[in-house]
This record gives C-alpha cells, sequence and structure tokens, in this order.
C-alpha cells in the first residue's frame, strides 16, 4: 500500500473498528487500498458467542467465562461480580499486571497484522500507554491530531467516555468486569476534538451523540455517544464522520447536514473492512 497515489488515480482507504484480536482478517484488511484506517478496540476480552476466545477464558477458562457470560445475559450482575472475584482470588500476581501481559500479548499480533501505511487511534478497551511497544515504522498513531492521505484531511479522535453512573467496580460489558481501560471525561474528550479544527475525515472511536447511531439492537442499550463530536460535525462540516464502538447499531450511516456518519462495521465479525474512495 502508498499512502500517496500518482496523480490522477483515485485513492482507496480501507476502514476498520473493533477489531477484537481478528488478526487474521486484519492481516488482509488493507488488500487493494493505498491506505488501513483502525478506529480501536483491538483487544478481546471476552468473546460471548465463542467463550474459548479472548483474555478471560485464557485466565478462567472456557466453562467459568460461559458462567460468567450467563450471568450478565440474565443481568444476574451481582452473582456475575461474585464469580469473578472469586476467579481472580486463584490468579498468580498482581490483577493489573496480569492483564497487561496478557494485552501485550494480543497486542504483538494484531500490530504485527496491520499493513503499511496504518492509521490508528484507540478504543475504549484499548491500553494506550501499550501501543509505543508495537508501533513500528509505517504504522502512525493519532488523538486529537490531524493527518493527510490523498490530498484529504483526516483527523482522529481516540478512546470512549465514562459512563455517567458507572456500574459497581467500573464493570463492562465487554471486559467481563475489568475497568474499561482508556474512557475518559466528557471535557477532555472534547478538548481532543476542538484540537483538530476543520477536517474532511473525522474519525473516532465512538459515534456522534445521536440515538440511532448509539443504540445497540442486540445488547438493547444506548453505549455512550459524543455530544463535542456531533457538535463539530454541524460546525465544521466534514465530508464524513467515521467510528465503530456499537457493534449491532439501529442505524449503520445517517446523514448530518453535509456530512455523511458511518458505522464502519463490527470488524471482529465481518472480518471486512469499509472502503472510503475518491
Amino acid at each position: 500500500m502508498a499512502a500517496s497515489p500518482a496523480p490522477n488515480r483515485r485513492t482507496r482507504v480501507h476502514v476498520v473498528s473493533d477489531v477484537h484480536g481478528n488478526a487474521r482478517d486484519l492481516a488482509r484488511a488493507g488488500d487493494g487500498a493505498d491506505a488501513l484506517v483502525c478506529l480501536g478496540d483491538l483487544i478481546l476480552f471476552l468473546d460471548y458467542a465463542d467463550h474459548s476466545r479472548g483474555i478471560l477464558p485464557g485466565l478462567f477458562g472456557a466453562e467459568n467465562t460461559r458462567r460468567i457470560v450467563e450471568l450478565r445475559t440474565a443481568r444476574r450482575f451481582a452473582e456475575a461480580r461474585e464469580l469473578g472475584a472469586r476467579l481472580w482470588a486463584g490468579v498468580d500476581g498482581d490483577r493489573a499486571a496480569v492483564i497487561a501481559d496478557a494485552v501485550r500479548a494480543q497486542y504483538a499480533e494484531l500490530f504485527a497484522a496491520f499493513p503499511t501505511p496504518t492509521y490508528a487511534t484507540y478504543g475504549n478497551v484499548d491500553m494506550p500507554p501499550l501501543w509505543p511497544e508495537f508501533a513500528r515504522e509505517g504504522i502512525t498513531v493519532l488523538d486529537g491530531q490531524r493527518t493527510e492521505i490523498g490530498g484529504l484531511v483526516f483527523g482522529f479522535v481516540g478512546g470512549g467516555l465514562r459512563m455517567a453512573a458507572p456500574p459497581p467496580a467500573a464493570e463492562s460489558a465487554r471486559t467481563g468486569g475489568t475497568p474499561v481501560p482508556y474512557e475518559i471525561g466528557e471535557e477532555e474528550y472534547a478538548a481532543k476534538v476542538e484540537a483538530l479544527g476543520e477536517v474532511d475525515v473525522l474519525c473516532s472511536h465512538i459515534p456522534p451523540d445521536v440515538p440511532e447511531l448509539v443504540y445497540d439492537t442486540v445488547a438493547r442499550r444506548f453505549e455512550r455517544g459524543s455530544r463535542a463530536l456531533l457538535d463539530a460535525i454541524r460546525r465544521t462540516r466534514p465530508r464524513y464522520a467515521l467510528f465503530g464502538h456499537v457493534h449491532q447499531p439501529l442505524a449503520r450511516r445517517m446523514r448530518i447536514g453535509a456530512t455523511e456518519c458511518v458505522n464502519v462495521g463490527h470488524f471482529a465479525r465481518t472480518g471486512r473492512p469499509w472502503v472510503l474512495e475518491w
């Protein structure tokens, strides 16, 4: 792949989000493109469809993971927390260090699968402090920053927003009871959005705060979207606003004024990038 195509040739960029451990398809995600854009959530803590995949089954086994999923699906959250506490009590070593080591193992495989050039930002379950260990030449990590690809300006905003009233122990459906690594406050997030200024393509992990874009039809809940993103879209009118985070959204795309807003898809499941060409 090459980020600067020859004059008079169309530019093609592939966009992925919510990779969640799918290194096999990630290695092919840039085929035929001038660049790959990744909107985060590389880590897989827990696969609700396959209980043998992810950090938690690696630590606790598939059967215990299956039980956690059953309890959470039945909304028996207190029992799920109690089971999680018992399982963690049987793990040797500091909990944070154990998780970081498991995340490093996933990042080693996933960053090796990235084609070049790749432009990437963090998801809410990523661990940004670890990314410099794995981001080799040709992989550009951006957060509150801009870059040019094929003559268009892309702006990147990483991470997610903390819940207004977080559940006990910051429990997350995606991490099976472990704290969510990269969720920040609204003011900090808005400052990153503001730092971008006017861009042609606004790239973020989470969607703008629009009900149709933040509602997950399978989980049957509203995820956190960003009001700052929505305000920036209305104010600066980028051509595109691209995001992920909501795996089964009520609406996968919609227009807000002059901007085409697109959920690029749950790459962990589809294995297919979303294509932007101009």
